[in-house]
């Protein structure tokens, strides 16, 4: 069985430490303690030591003593247990990761589990576990738990928690996921969002039928980024990108941006590629109070008490359509981009909150200058029709044939 190796400074966590070896050790389960550490002493022995990190960062420790600077110490320790975790995989001996920590902790033990692959058991218990986990857990699966209390001690409440954690990588470790083989489906990635659903879930019915697996990502940022990943992965035989909205997010200030990068990683890697522009009237907010001043006038719909949704302007599509479009140019893979005339979204269209022709065409005229040599079909439809699903398909599985 590949080991489980667990990511903490030993000089605060380390009788936390051991407790959980010793839990995955009664559970039949090999595990290694990392020390993380940087300032104090450690409390219990480490299979791999602090010196070892800090060198695999390209410091050394005593540096980092002299120093004294404990921000320098936290990014350096994610770098080494990073670059440690990696090539442990690499030589196909990481069976999981368990983490313990509070803020600098979180931060060194998720930043090595982000870099490994989507499937390996990845555990953070964290102080940080119930308040926002995405600049933690960022596209990978790690699954953090809430320590509740400080990880200070064994107690009748970190007991039972650290077990627990100990457990779930263990099972995962016992009962691993069933590995790729090779009658596997081609993947095509599909981005949704609730108001482009009925477009999507066409979708997904046509490509599944034409043989295909679909891998479905909500485009609220999060989602946005996870698909990027997995196409520079290279797990990705097609993406069907009906969904855009992030885009208008990253623009506008929105809370669902995917970053700079969102529509990328297909054009780099030559994947083919259908895009859209679902969604891109919107940009989305939390509750009303936090919408910020600048957009107090501003056209809005209140999607429900912790969602609202802004309409974009005609001078805000055509920023966003121009960055779609010079995107799009740069593919170095077959591409297309489908135009719905008559909306983008559910509420999009004629008689409801967000229709506006004007705005639409702003986007499209932009789309159509900076994306110059790539095929663009302006269809007289509007995104959840059916006839706007099809083409979306059809166009996809001819631009796969065509790349085989």
């Amino acid at each position: 069985m590949k080991t489980v190796y667990i990511l903490a400074t030993l000089d605060t966590k380390g009788v936390e430490a051991a407790f959980v070896r010793d839990q995955l050790a009664a559970l039949n389960v090999p595990a290694k303690i990392v020390d993380t550490g940087c300032l104090g002493a450690p409390a219990v022995p480490a299979d791999i030591s602090r010196q070892e990190i800090f060198r695999l960062a390209g410091t050394l420790l005593a540096d980092m003593r002299e120093k004294n600077d404990r921000g320098e110490a936290v990014k350096a320790a994610a770098k080494g247990a990073t670059a440690l975790l990696v090539d442990l995989h690499a030589r196909g001996d990481v069976g999981g990761v368990l983490g313990l920590g509070g803020s600098a902790g979180t931060i060194i033990g998720t930043s090595a589990m982000r870099a490994l692959p989507v499937g390996v058991p990845k555990v953070m218990v964290s102080t940080l576990a119930s308040g926002t986990v995405r600049q933690f857990v960022g596209d990978k699966d790690i699954m953090m738990v809430n320590s509740i209390v400080d990880i200070l001690g064994i107690n009748r409440i970190s007991r039972p928690i650290l077990t627990n954690a100990a457990r779930a990588v263990a099972g995962m470790v016992w009962l691993p996921s069933r590995p790729v083989v090779a009658d596997d489906k081609p993947l095509v990635a599909i981005t949704m969002f609730g108001v482009t659903t009925k477009c999507v879930m066409r979708a997904k019915e046509q490509l599944e039928k034409a043989g295909y697996e679909t891998l479905v990502f909500h485009a609220t940022g999060n989602g946005g980024q996870a698909m990027e990943t997995l196409i520079a992965d290279g797990l990705v035989a097609g993406v069907l990108d009906l969904t855009t909205t992030e885009l208008a997010d990253e623009h506008c200030g929105g809370f669902l941006t995917a970053g700079p990068e969102r529509l990328c990683a297909a054009g780099k890697a030559g994947v083919p590629q259908v895009v859209s522009v679902g969604a891109l009237d919107m940009v989305n907010f939390f509750a009303p109070d936090t919408v910020p001043v600048k957009y107090k006038s501003r056209k809005f719909y209140q999607h429900n008490p912790v969602v609202t949704l802004m309409r974009t302007t005609p001078e805000e599509n055509a920023q966003i359509g121009a960055d779609l479009g010079r995107k799009v140019a740069a593919a170095k893979g077959p591409t297309s981009i489908l135009l719905p005339k008559k909306g983008l979204s559910a509420i999009d269209a004629a008689g409801q909150p967000f229709d506006d022709p004007e705005a639409r065409q702003a986007l499209y005229a932009a789309i159509r200058e900076h994306a110059k040599g790539v095929e663009i079909v302006e269809m007289d439809q509007h995104i959840n029709d059916p006839d706007f699903a099809d083409t979306a398909v059809r166009k996809l599985l001819d631009l796969m044939k065509a790349k085989k």
